[in-house]
């Protein structure tokens, strides 16, 4: 069972890690380049920055999350 430790330990490097994506990732992209199935992407810099932001969160929390269920021992397991 996930406990709030468990998805503390899930969320905050996540949390960081998407920070830093964020840095690496618009330093080299500028948002008003970006296209959306050949059409300019009509939202404001802050939106994409926001958006980018939470999809880098939400893959990380993912990656943590499978990495935490997998660690977590079976029902049959000692703890």
């Amino acid at each position: 069972m996930m406990t709030a430790r468990h998805w503390m330990v899930i969320a905050w490097p996540a949390f960081l890690l998407a920070g830093v994506l964020e840095m690496i990732v618009f330093a080299m992209v500028d948002p008003s380049d970006l296209h959306w199935f050949g059409q300019p992407l009509d939202w404001s810099r802050q939106a994409v920055y926001t958006v980018g932001f939470f999809v880098f969160w939400a893959v990380n929390m993912a990656s943590s999350a499978l990495t935490v269920l997998l660690v977590l021992p079976g029902r049959g397991e000692d703890r």
